[in-house]
């Protein structure tokens, strides 16, 4: 619902409902359709976002304002002018073309007075007619198609003429970020194995762990390889951050996924949830009957769960305190550069503790062995800092809102310039999404403006931003 790919578990006891618009990843149930159209949460999101607003474009209502007072002015006069033209007239000070007073008293013929004060009146009312702009919104309607005529020959289509002009007063635009600012491909940019940065590829790391990482991928994963022929490019499919990681594997550490997928079979998974972070495989070697346990997500949590790491030799070094404390920095350095950052761990299982397991229907989670940490990054778009930096300079504020979480949220920010490097959490630069929904509407009030970033963000705080910043007088893009 976010836009985040997070699995969430569904179960009959704790969290029953599945929510229409989203996608089940594996497993299967029957269903109970409770509600439908605008009734299901992705109906109402859609029902509020898609009203339609008759607002006024921000010139229609400075228009509006002007014809009034223009209006309000002219009534004034019209008024002033009727009174003047009428004490003139009824106190002899006007006189016809033969230089006679049109009004002597009793003895002027009231045909006369009639047709004086008619003409009189007339004036008046052409002032007011004249003053009232009429020709001012087609005067608006032509300079706008004008101005979408111009937008297009930059490549710009505008559907609604009051878009032209409501693109051009925009003092706030609101982004999101996956895919916006960024390419929505992710892609492996490090891999740490022990304490050291592999920049090298597979040629220095001793093959029994290059062939735990295999395992590790290949069978620990819900995407998928796909090679035509020989000679072809290969296809990955899943999501982002599998697709990612298969690539890797596949071109860097020169990973064939069919040939491990056939040494092992797969005796039991756990799925990824977003709870957890992390996602785990129980397999059987097929020529020696051994069991293994393989896990994989996000790198602090499956650091928690690791006694041991194996270095670059292939060497398994103990994991104290001070090791654990070098391999978080190394986690948060990663963070810090918008990199997320996934671990990979191995343990075999001993043939007793595996029947316990079986019985339990759960996976070894500790005394594990760190295999390694990958750095996955979606890149920034070429020309979106040049981009933001031009929206900053002609004084339209930036900010983004995106369902991802606040370091990466934080990270992309300032690679794009939109955070300043000084901005920070503290300063209330960046929120997350829940964090701004709970804020009392004063608070909001105060606080919208000094928000640069929001992260973890659902379609409705996306809304509720819009709204308050429109409350505030911008106009919102």
């Amino acid at each position: 619902m976010t836009g985040e790919s997070d699995h969430v578990e569904v179960n009959g006891n704790q969290n029953p409902f599945l929510l229409s618009g989203t996608k089940v990843a594996d497993g299967y149930a029957r269903m109970l359709v409770t509600s439908v159209g605008m009734n299901t949460t992705w109906g109402q999101m859609m029902c509020q976002i898609s009203r339609d607003t008759n607002d006024e474009t921000p010139l229609q209502a400075r228009l509006n304002k002007l014809t009034s007072s223009i209006g309000k002015v002219g009534l004034a006069v019209a008024f002033l002018v009727l009174v003047v033209l009428l004490v003139r007239y009824f106190t002899g000070h006007t006189t016809d073309e033969n230089g006679n007073r049109e009004f002597n008293g009793s003895k002027t013929k009231s045909d006369d007075i009639i047709n004086a004060v008619v003409g009189i009146v007339a004036a008046a009312v052409t002032i007011v007619v004249v003053a009232i702009p009429e020709g001012l919104p087609l005067a608006v309607t032509l300079t706008l198609a004008y101005s979408m005529k111009r937008m297009m020959a930059d490549q710009a289509m505008v559907r609604k003429l009051s878009a032209c002009e409501t693109m051009g007063s925009a003092t706030t635009i609101c982004t999101d970020k996956t895919g916006t600012l960024t390419l929505n491909r992710m892609k492996v940019t490090k891999f740490w194995l022990g304490q050291e940065s592999m920049e090298e590829g597979a040629s220095s790391i001793s093959p029994f762990v290059v062939d735990l990482i295999h395992q590790g991928v290949a069978l620990n994963t819900t995407g998928s390889v796909y090679r035509a022929s020989p000679g072809t490019e290969y296809e990955f499919s899943g999501s982002p951050t599998e697709k990612a990681i298969l690539s890797w594997a596949v071109v860097e550490l020169k990973m064939d996924m069919e040939k491990t997928k056939k040494c092992y079979a797969v005796l039991q998974v756990e799925a990824f949830n977003s709870q957890k972070k992390r996602s785990g495989v129980l397999i059987g070697r097929n020529d020696d009957d051994t069991v293994h346990v393989h896990w994989k997500g996000a790198a602090e949590m499956i650091l928690a769960l690791c006694s041991s790491y194996y270095d670059a030799s292939g060497v398994e070094k103990d994991l104290d305190d001070d090791e654990r404390t070098k391999f978080e920095q190394i986690i948060q350095g990663m963070a810090a550069s918008s990199l997320r950052c996934i671990a990979f761990a191995h343990k075999q299982v001993p043939e007793e503790e595996y029947q316990n397991l079986k019985e339990q229907k759960k996976l070894k989670e500790d005394n594990l062995t760190l295999l390694g940490l990958v750095g996955i990054k979606d890149p920034c778009r070429p020309g979106v800092k040049k981009a933001v930096e031009d929206c900053q300079y002609a004084g339209v504020n930036i900010k983004m809102i995106t369902g991802d979480n606040v370091f990466t949220a934080r990270a992309i920010a300032t690679e794009c310039g939109i955070l300043k490097p000084g901005q920070d959490l503290s300063s209330g630069a960046v929120v997350e999404g829940e964090e701004f929904r709970n804020y009392t509407p004063q608070e909001r009030m105060e606080k919208v403006e000094k928000i640069q970033v929001m992260a973890r963000s659902s379609p409705f705080d996306k809304l509720l931003m819009v709204q308050c910043l429109k409350q505030k007088g911008h106009v919102v893009a």
